[in-house]
Formats: structure tokens, sequence, C-alpha cells
């Protein structure tokens, strides 16, 4: 009987790695695939700290080796082009128009879920699942007729929040192993199967140096605004700030102040109290749905308006296509235009959008 065929998304670290041997130990045959997306002329502008972008030899060496330690095939797939047009674009795009953008949402829906599995198959690999690291899990709901994505079981290291753009279509031909397994027992059976990288450093941000590299021509100095719109001083771009920021606006008044909005047409940063950060109310739009088809009438739900947010507890109300109204039941610090609101019942994902607007 033939074997079924799964590729793995392989990033040189222990989960993605751990991920390829339990399903080479479920009978699978397995094949690694390693996304090239780092342009080697950014180098300079970025420093050898694990993160998502940044320099690939020393995590193409890892893939090398447990490769080898597994006796699976590896192929590298070279995204840097489609990278660079589709997620670093969005990162520059909304920065530049006052948001927070996510880049791990959209390089997992456009790119790691998409793009890599049509470029595998032009590479003539043919494969029935793809496979990853998240913690995460999968499951079909046969009353439903659907696929439904879950939190992991760790709640600590649960990767849902990213994948809420996910299709039923790439959902059918996914699976998880690690969403079944906490952190600990994965460091465990990496150690246990000899894996050199077992204790390796976590990917923890986005770039592993300066991004600010990426708007090196972009650079409109602007006003520093309080709610009343008196000015309390000058910003380096709108591009440097976030909501909920304290750090490194350059101005005192006697009391802490945090950024609370970004006029990106007025090229200001409005500043004021802890207390304006909460808000009760947001609109979020390019609204994804996975457990269900469409909202039709208003939901009770929880949400997530940040990956380590605790989920709150909301009523989410149909606004039109695409776009819902999210109603918390009490006052959530720091909702971020640009930032996905990802919507829960207990541990399935409802689905999800990215915040336009508090209030």
């Amino acid at each position: 009987m033939e074997k079924i065929k799964v590729i793995v998304g392989l990033s040189g670290g222990v989960d993605s790695s751990v991920s390829a041997l339990l399903l080479k130990e479920r009978g699978y045959e397995v094949y690694g695939v390693f996304m090239k997306i780092f342009d080697e002329k950014n180098k300079d502008f970025l420093g050898s700290k694990s993160a998502c972008y940044g320099p690939e030899e020393k995590d193409i060496e890892d893939v090398k080796k447990i490769c080898k330690l597994l006796d699976i095939p590896l192929y590298v797939v070279d995204l840097k082009k489609e990278y660079s047009e589709i997620v670093l674009k969005y990162f520059v795009e909304e920065y530049l128009e006052g948001k927070t953008p996510n880049p791990c949402v959209i390089c997992n829906r456009f790119l790691k879920f998409d793009i890599l599995l049509k470029k595998a198959f032009s590479l003539g690999i043919n494969f029935d699942y793809f496979s990853t690291g998240h913690y995460a899990r999968v499951e079909y709901d046969e009353k439903r007729k659907k696929y439904i994505l879950k939190k992991g079981i760790d709640e600590e290291k649960d990767q849902s929040y990213f994948l809420f753009l996910l299709t039923q279509k790439q959902l059918e031909r996914i699976i998880f192993p690690l969403g079944y397994y906490t952190k600990k027992q994965v460091r465990e059976i990496a150690k246990k199967n000899n894996f050199h990288l077992s204790d390796k450093e976590e990917s923890q941000d986005f770039l592993c140096g300066d991004r600010f590299f990426l708007f090196s021509d972009k650079k409109n100095e602007g006003l520093i605004v309080d709610k009343d719109g008196n000015i309390l001083g000058k910003h380096k771009g709108i591009f440097n700030y976030t909501i909920g920021q304290r750090k490194g606006l350059g101005i005192a008044k006697g009391k802490p102040l945090y950024v609370i909005g970004i006029n990106e047409k007025e090229n200001k940063i409005i500043v004021g109290e802890e207390k304006d950060l909460y808000k009760k109310k947001l609109i979020s739009e390019r609204v994804n749905f996975i457990s269900i088809d469409k909202l039709d009438k208003e939901k009770e739900a929880e949400a997530k308006i940040r990956y380590k947010h605790i989920p709150a507890k909301c009523i989410i109300k149909p606004v039109e296509e695409n776009k819902v109204e999210v109603i918390f039941e009490k006052g959530q610090r720091a909702p971020t235009p640009g930032q996905a609101v990802v919507f829960y019942e207990n541990d399935e994902v409802i689905g999800g959008g990215f915040i336009s607007k508090t209030f």
C-alpha cells in the first residue's frame, strides 16, 4: 500500500523538526521543505538574532542536519521575490497608513499555506498533506461538514490566532501534529531523539534587527498633540509609533503619556492617559469565517485583539459583507488598527479580521 505523502515546512527550529519526526513515526512518507525568504541585500541592516526575517545560513544548516538524521529529502524553495512583494510591502503600507501590521497572518495565508505549496508542486513534489510546527489543531466536523480550526492544547503556546485567514480548502490538507502536545513535551522529544536544537532560541520577532531600514526614504516628521489638539512636540514619522506606546515619545507632561491615536491624513500622533486606551467597541474588516459560512445575526463569542491577549467576552454583529462590529463586555486596553481580532467559541476559532476602527 502506497504511503501518504506529507511535506513539512521546516524552519530550522525545534517545533517544525519534531513535527517531521512525529509524522515519520506515524508512517507517513515525509519530505522537508525550507521557505527561503531573506534577501541578502538587506543583511547589513539586520543583526543575527533569531527572527522570521533575517539571515538564513544557520537555519538552513540546522534543517539539513535534521533531514539527514530523519533520512528525509529536503527541498529549498526560493520565495524572496514573493515575500518582498506581499509581506514586506504590506508591512510598510500598513505603518504608513497609521496602522500596526501583523505580517505573520499574511505570510501564513498567502505564502506558507499557498504559494509555497504551489511552488512545491511545480518542483515535481507530489504530496497529500502539508504540515508545520504550529501549535493548533485541525479537525473535521461531520455534522457541519466543515474543517474546524482549534486552539493547541498548550494554552501558553497556542498559535491559532495567526491562522484565522486559512480557508476550508487549505485546512483540508493541513496536519498540525504539535496541537496535541505542550512545548515542554516537544523539547523532551527533541532531546530524546538527539536533535541538536532541542534548546535552540525561538524566533520571537518578525525582523531580527531594525525594521526602520524599510522606511529609510519615508522619514516624514509631524506633530505630537494631546486629544484636545494642543501641540506637545514632534514625532519622527508615524511608522515609529503604535497604539499603547509609552517609550520614545520624547515629551514630558508630569504624568505618563501613551499613544492613543494616529492620524495619518494630518500626520499627527495623538497622546493621552492610560485610561484613554480602553475601548469597548471596534470595527473589524476583511473578516474570514471558518466554523460558520457567514454571520447573519449577532453572536456571543470571545475575542483576542493581540496574540498574548486573554480572550474577552464580546458580541459580534454583522455590519456588511466581511465587516463586523465587536462589542466587548468590558473595555479592552489598546485595540490597535491593523492588528488581527480573532473570535473564539470555547477552543474553536470562529473566524477573525483586521481592526479598522475603535471607539
